[in-house]
């Protein structure tokens, strides 16, 4: 049987993209989210969030996308920034450039609440691979150069988001006609890590060593899993000493 094709682009969906502490879903934290809801082909409402992390965060990251420990400190906890997040998807399609990525963390931060974030959606990362493939890189940056579109603050999530609609734009606009069967949004899957919760001998331990150690920075400790509470505690430990 043949597969059903569209007749006609997506032009209505939700397009995200999210800063993160790290690459792993299950031990690093979303630090921004930024999306911009597309009716008919307009930009109609955008998302645009800090996440406090309750951690410092990496140099790494603060020369990558410029957000700084400052940034973020009187920002919401990532449970109330996912939720009102995924309030603000609804039942639209999801896109982003390489979202398996984005939505392994939404995904992951939305199974710590038992909230349900199931969706279709249009990765441009693929659709550059299998359209462009005689590109060397098929990056955001690099994508964005080939079809001159200008994202003059690429690593934070709303420009990022912003400058992946444009490119979808174009995509659609060069190939559609020719290969619409590639457009399909496709359901997203992420299989979550069990992850358990800090415990109470953990979160008392650590504000334990907080206070004796005098750590300031550190807060939201309810959002740490048991793996990352361990590795936290074992951290300052190291650095500053058990408490005498």
């Amino acid at each position: 049987m043949k597969e059903n094709i569209l007749k006609e682009r997506v032009t209505t969906f939700i397009c995200f993209d999210i800063e993160t502490t790290g690459l792993s879903p299950v031990t690093d934290k979303i630090i921004e989210i930024g999306a911009l809801k597309v009716k008919d082909g307009k930009i109609v409402e955008s998302f645009k969030e800090f996440i406090n992390p309750g951690m410092k965060l990496p140099g790494h990251i603060v020369r990558l996308t410029g957000i700084t420990d400052e940034m973020v400190k009187e920002a919401d906890t990532q449970e109330a920034v996912v939720r009102r997040f995924i309030d603000f998807t609804g039942e639209y399609i999801v896109m982003g450039h390489n979202i398996s990525f984005d939505y392994s963390f939404i995904k992951t931060a939305a199974k710590l609440q038992q909230v349900p974030f199931e969706k279709f959606g249009i990765d441009t990362l693929e659709l550059s691979r299998k359209l462009l493939p005689q590109l060397e890189s098929k990056s955001l940056g690099n994508m964005c150069g080939h079809y001159h579109i200008i994202n003059d603050n690429a690593h934070r999530a709303y420009d990022d988001a912003k400058a992946t609609a444009l490119l979808y734009v174009n995509l659609c606009n060069e190939f559609f006609k020719v290969k619409p069967e590639v457009f399909k949004p496709k359901p997203l899957w992420y299989k979550v890590k069990k992850i358990q919760s800090i415990t109470n001998k953990q979160k008392n331990y650590l504000i334990d060593l907080i206070k004796y150690h005098k750590i300031e920075g550190i807060q939201a400790m309810d959002s740490l899993t048991q793996s990352e509470a361990s590795k936290m505690i074992d951290k300052i430990i190291l650095e500053k000493g058990r408490i005498i």
